[in-house]
């Protein structure tokens, strides 16, 4: 790849880069987006609402995850990557804008923004380049967008349950190509040193995008409160829900969170960082959308009962954070705590015992599941904090 300062895009072995101004901007779009998927998720609470939440937040993230790599291979202060992030923002409040009717109506206009947030943003970087080297990423990214794109517009052409499968099978080639290092014709895969370029910059931004996705559940939670009538018991409920967003807070941010970024910069493997974190942060963001979406509608009928479904949201949500977190420690530390375990057998044995039981019953339950994780990590946080082990990937 070129050293020319002047006129290369792409970075190489140049020292630590930090989040800019303008990723933080780009993050700001993403607030509607967690949001909406939230409340799409709390006005169906079955089965199908269910897929259809899982496909969105898919592929919301999936646009979030490639664009975090673009900037993390390209100086993000270079004209054309101002003028790309630009572009993934505008797309993506499209894309927010029709998250309500993306199973309906506005099917076409989701799916097509997602296609031309994802070809564009490689046919911009692809422009701009002047040697062959810079082409090679934003190339092998296009074929494999290109290749998704058609079950991503079938889907929108169509309805039924043929929408969802398809753009389940288009999520399943955007995910595996990117497992595979965008295997591409003639092209080959993305070699691994490319992925430690700078490591440590989207270990901060997914840093960054958890925190936005927490923003999501203090938005989602306060606008119910504001929306329905205040009595003590919802107030509760407000309550109940701040204490479960200061929990998950925490219990991210307590060692493997602080101690990402030198967990990657001393590891033998840093790439395997790079390539695991866009799944592990998927379940993390994702549980933190299904506690919003649980806690909305705790907030909004705090004292009707809690359906099946509205208790493995509420305690699904956490369930799934847990997991991801798991995964999180595993690679950090190369071992698991056992609270976490033990908290997921609990969230699972809980479920049949809180049906029926008044919905804010369910959110207390899961928020105290939390609280038990977090004292856990507190009680042995008194010892010396354990140096970050290479991961196992």
């Amino acid at each position: 790849m070129t050293t020319d300062q002047a006129v290369g895009l792409t970075r190489r072995d140049e020292g630590p880069q930090r989040a800019t101004l303008l990723e933080l901007f780009l993050d700001l779009a993403f607030v509607a987006a967690l949001a909406l998927t939230s409340r799409t998720l709390a006005q169906r609470l079955d089965w199908v609402g269910g897929f259809q939440a899982l496909l969105l937040l898919m592929a919301i993230w999936w646009v979030w995850s490639a664009t975090a790599l673009a900037t993390d291979l390209y100086h993000a202060q270079r004209p054309p990557v101002l003028v790309t992030t630009l572009w993934v923002m505008l797309g993506t409040i499209l894309m927010a804008g029709s998250l309500p009717g993306a199973f309906a109506a506005h099917a076409l206009l989701f799916a097509g923004t997602y296609v031309a947030i994802q070809v564009g943003r490689g046919v911009f970087l692809i422009a701009a380049p002047h040697n062959r080297a810079e082409r090679l990423p934003p190339s092998r990214f296009i074929f494999w967008f290109v290749v998704s794109a058609v079950p991503w517009l079938a889907g929108g052409l169509v309805a039924g349950p043929a929408r969802g499968l398809l753009w389940a099978a288009a999520l399943a080639i955007d995910y595996g190509a990117a497992w595979l290092r965008y295997p591409t014709p003639r092209l080959g895969r993305v070699p691994m040193p490319e992925y430690v370029v700078a490591a440590d910059h989207l270990a901060e931004r997914y840093q960054q995008f958890f925190t936005l996705a927490l923003g999501d559940l203090i938005l989602v939670t306060t606008l119910t409160y504001a929306d329905n009538d205040v009595t003590t018991v919802r107030t509760v409920a407000l309550l109940v829900g701040f204490a479960a967003t200061v929990l998950l807070w925490q219990i991210y941010v307590h060692r493997a969170g602080a101690l990402l970024q030198a967990a990657i910069e001393a590891s033998r493997d840093p790439g395997g960082f790079v390539r695991s974190a866009p799944y592990t942060h998927l379940l993390m963001v994702a549980g933190v959308v299904a506690t919003a979406a649980g806690l909305e509608v705790v907030i909004a009928h705090p004292t009707e009962q809690t359906t099946p479904w509205l208790a493995g949201v509420i305690l699904g949500g956490p369930a799934l954070f847990l997991a991801g977190r798991a995964r999180f420690e595993y690679e950090v530390f190369s071992r698991v705590s056992p609270s976490r375990l033990v908290a997921l057998l609990v969230l699972v044995v809980a479920g049949p015992a809180l049906v029926f039981t008044p919905a804010l019953v369910a959110g207390l339950t899961a928020t105290l599941v939390l609280a038990g994780v977090a004292v856990s990590d507190g009680v042995r946080a008194h010892g010396n904090p354990p140096e970050p082990a290479a991961p196992s990937t």
